[in-house]
Order: C-alpha cells, then sequence, then structure tokens
C-alpha cells in the first residue's frame, strides 16, 4: 500500500482519492495518471486494506477495481456507503461485467469505467466526482450539514428525483439519445446538462437550441448552419447548433415545435451523423449525442400528424419524465431556501429561511408552474420586502388566494411519502386500512427514504433489504406512473 506526498495535490483527508485495484501495472497507470494532473493517491490492492484506509482517510471519491482477490467490489462499495453515504464511488470494470457495474450502479455507485479506458475519460470522471460533491446541493464528505445525494445541477433528493438521478446515471456512459417530458418549468434543460456532465463529453460542448423560440424559416439555419448567399441577409458562413455542438452534447429543447420538413432533415443527421449547412453541396460529419425535451405528450403529437412517427422512434431511445414539483414532497423547501439565499445576497437582503407557516403553505400549494413559478414567487418576495425570514404576509396576493383555494395534503394518497401515523390510529391500522400490500410497500419505503434524507442505502439498511431492491422498485414506480400519466 502507498500514498503521494502531500504537495501532490489536495492536502485535507477527503480530497485523497483512494485507489482499491488488485493489478500492479494498472495501479501504477492510474495513479501515475492522476499524480500528473496534482491529485492525492493512496493505493490497495485488497478488499481489507481498502476498508482499512477507507476508514482511515474518509475519502470523498473511491477509485473501485469490481474484482478483488479477498472480495467482490459490491460487498466494499456498501460498506463504504453504509457508514458514509455522500461517498462518490467511480466502479473499473471490464467489458464483459458492464452487468454487475449496472448492479453497483443501482446500489449507489456513482460512476463506472470500462477497461481499456484513457487518461482523459478517467480525468473526467474524477472531476465529475468532485464536481457533484461541491454543488451547493451535495456533500461536503467531512460531516457538514448538507442534502443528501442530490445530482448537480438540481436541488432534491425526494424519491421522485432519486429516481432520475439513477436514470440519468445509467444513461450517461452511452450515446443513446434521451427523450425528456416534463411539465413547464419542471428542469428538463437541467436535466439535460446533468446527463452530458455525467457523461464522458463532459469537456465538450453543451448546446441548447429552443426550437420553439426560433421563426421556422431560421430554424434549419440554427440547427445546420448555412453559407454566406445561401438566402437574403445570409451575409456571413454560420456554423449551426449541430456543428457547435461536435464532440459535446445538443439539447434541442421543445422538440415537437419542429417544423415538419425540418423534421426529416433531422431523421437523415440522426441516420447518418452528417450535416449539410443550407446553400452547401458536400455533407460533413459531426459528432453529437442528442438530447431532446417537450411539455408536450410526444404520442399524441404522432397520432395528430405534427411529429413524423420514425423521427419519434429514433429520439425516444431512453425516456426519462421530470415529476411536477407538487410530487416532490421536501424538494420544495429544499429548492426555495437554495433560491432565497442566493436572491438575497444579488439583491442586498438579509433573508435565510421560510417561517414554519410558509413552508406549510408550499408543501400544500400545486404550483402550476411547477420550480420557475417558486421562482418567480421568491423574486417578488425578495424585492419587495427585507427581513430574517419570509413571512405569510409577504406573499404575492394571487399566491395566498391559490393557497385558501388549496385542499389540505392527502397523507392517504399513492403518490405521497406516508404520513408516519401509528397503525394503531382509528380503527387499528389507520393510513394503511383498505389499501393492497403493494401500495403499503410503497408507502413505506417512500417514507423511510425521507426520513432518512433521500439515502437509499440508508433506507436499505433500516428496511433490512439490498439498496439493489430498492433502486429497481423506485424504477418500475417511476415508469408505472409516467404510464398512468402521473409524472
Amino acid at each position: 500500500m502507498t500514498s503521494t506526498s502531500p504537495e501532490a495535490g489536495g492536502d485535507e483527508p477527503g480530497d485523497t482519492i483512494l485507489l482499491i485495484e488488485d493489478t500492479p501495472s494498472l495501479q501504477m497507470v492510474y495513479a501515475s495518471a492522476l499524480r500528473r494532473h496534482g491529485k492525492t493517491v493512496e493505493v490497495c490492492g485488497t478488499a481489507a486494506d481498502g476498508l482499512a484506509a477507507f476508514a482511515r482517510l474518509t475519502p470523498r471519491v473511491v477509485l473501485l477495481d469490481l474484482m478483488l482477490p479477498d472480495g467482490t467490489g459490491l460487498e466494499v462499495m456498501q460498506e463504504m456507503l453504509a457508514g458514509k453515504p455522500h461517498t462518490r464511488v467511480i466502479v473499473i470494470t471490464a467489458n464483459g461485467s458492464i452487468n454487475k457495474a449496472v448492479e453497483m450502479m443501482r446500489a449507489g455507485a456513482h460512476e463506472f469505467l470500462v477497461k481499456p479506458f484513457d487518461e482523459a475519460r478517467l480525468l473526467a470522471a474524477i472531476e465529475n466526482a468532485f464536481r457533484a460533491l461541491s454543488h451547493r446541493g451535495g456533500s461536503d464528505g467531512r460531516g457538514h450539514a448538507t442534502t443528501a445525494r442530490a445530482m448537480a445541477p438540481f436541488i432534491g433528493t425526494s424519491p421522485a428525483m432519486q429516481t432520475i438521478y439513477a436514470k440519468i446515471r445509467s444513461v450517461s456512459r452511452s450515446m443513446a439519445t434521451v427523450f425528456i417530458t416534463g411539465e413547464s418549468g419542471t428542469g428538463k434543460e437541467l436535466c439535460a446538462e446533468a446527463v452530458h456532465q455525467a457523461s464522458p463529453r463532459a469537456r465538450g460542448p453543451f448546446i441548447a437550441l429552443n426550437c420553439g423560440a426560433i421563426p421556422v424559416d431560421l430554424l434549419e439555419s440554427e440547427v445546420f448552419g448555412h453559407l454566406r448567399g445561401s438566402f437574403t441577409g445570409a451575409i456571413n458562413d454560420k456554423q449551426g447548433a449541430a456543428a457547435a455542438a461536435s464532440g459535446g452534447t445538443l439539447f434541442l429543447d421543445e422538440i415537437c415545435e419542429m417544423d415538419l420538413n425540418l423534421q426529416t432533415k433531422l431523421l437523415r443527421f440522426l441516420q447518418t451523423s452528417t450535416i449539410t449547412p443550407v446553400g452547401a453541396t458536400k455533407p460533413r460529419k459531426v459528432d453529437v449525442r442528442i438530447v431532446c425535451a417537450t411539455n408536450r405528450n410526444p404520442l399524441d403529437e404522432v397520432r395528430l400528424g405534427r411529429f413524423r412517427e420514425d423521427l419519434y422512434y429514433r429520439l425516444h431511445v431512453v425516456p426519462i419524465a421530470m415529476p411536477p414539483l407538487r410530487e416532490r414532497g421536501e424538494d420544495v423547501i429544499e429548492i426555495a431556501q437554495a433560491l432565497l439565499v442566493e436572491m438575497a445576497r444579488e439583491e442586498g437582503r438579509a433573508f435565510d429561511g421560510l417561517e414554519g407557516d410558509v413552508k406549510q403553505l408550499f408543501r400544500r400549494l400545486s404550483w402550476p408552474g411547477n420550480v420557475r413559478q417558486l421562482i418567480n414567487v421568491l423574486r417578488n418576495v425578495v424585492v419587495m420586502n427585507d427581513g430574517a425570514q419570509v413571512t405569510r404576509a409577504m406573499l404575492p396576493p394571487d399566491l395566498l388566494a391559490e393557497a385558501d383555494k388549496a385542499p389540505a395534503p392527502d397523507t392517504a394518497s399513492n403518490s405521497a411519502p406516508w404520513s408516519g401515523a401509528a397503525p394503531e390510529a382509528a380503527d387499528g391500522l389507520g393510513a394503511l386500512a383498505g389499501r393492497t400490500l403493494a401500495q403499503i410497500e410503497r408507502m413505506v419505503i417512500e417514507d423511510t427514504l425521507r426520513r432518512q434524507g433521500g439515502s437509499v442505502p440508508k433506507a436499505a439498511r433500516e428496511l433490512d433489504v439490498s439498496a439493489s431492491t430498492i433502486y429497481r422498485k423506485l424504477d418500475a414506480w417511476a415508469r408505472s406512473d409516467a404510464e398512468n400519466g402521473q409524472a
């Protein structure tokens, strides 16, 4: 077991990267690459040595080989996350063991690298892990009170968002097209950014294009570019969004607003990875990963003849349905607190929190505009008022009127976390009466996740099940909700 000197980079224990790999030649390759870029690395060759070093160093980032001479990477990771659930574990696996690596992702791993990988890929994975930790909603790894298991750039640790984070981590390493759906203001562009940042393309450009905000006659030029003189007003050559995103990710927002003629050209682009700028005669190759989004039901658009069916199936490879704010439980409070502090700093105000009755009101509201509406409300409060905490009297009148019409929280709802009421209440079953066993199981798991701050490993430990079991159930519920129109 070896370590670097402090001057190699990162003089605090949590900044040391722990590498657990049993092949000496690979130990040397990985550690040398990291040290060349100023990282402090401690190397171990067995599961036992790795766990001992983990207890001593409490590293925030761990590089962990899937197969070790005295144990499996899964066993080592589960023991690490049981004590330090915020640790970012990057799994190293051979091509033939990708299924096991995916299982580790579901059990809480941050990312996996498939051998052989180059130095740039290794460094990108390490930087992504530290970037996620440094996000304001994430853990700093040193015991400070922070949000558990949020994924940059999101804020929130609800079970609904844990499912989204798991899906993003799972899909980000592939080139599969991601199709994001959700109501306006639910964070579809944030989801696209998260897919990009968690992918091997994180160092490449992220280009976002709103298909609904550009006139139809200019959209082709915006996507594919044009040559000078190709149409009236084209006084210079223009690089389109697809070429600008080469080596990175192209995010096409409001994809269902795209003109049918341009949809045909987009389909050709997806099939050939080539673009032909307006006025050009020869196509050119580009290397782009496509992520798209819409607040409409894309299948309805296909049935109505406004969206090509073949393009739909070409794009709708990995669907991600963003949950509305009203289905994210305590996330609304966590988001509001973070936004309030940021806005107060921008406006020179002293706000640092919400009064209890404001929190209750925020939990009860339906938030039809989702996070965008929440931002609007808080901006109004901060600009028009000052104080230590936001009071009910500071809220906009239209929001108070909406709150007066809002029903009290329905703790018996299938999709809401269980209130935790004692089963002995009322008729002896309380909130459980009349429910199926599957509904009760979901209530208990979601309530446990809420009490454990969204930490799947902690919830699994309390419920005495494997973390992968909970991840599978969360994923199944998310798919079921999406199919039933709840997401």
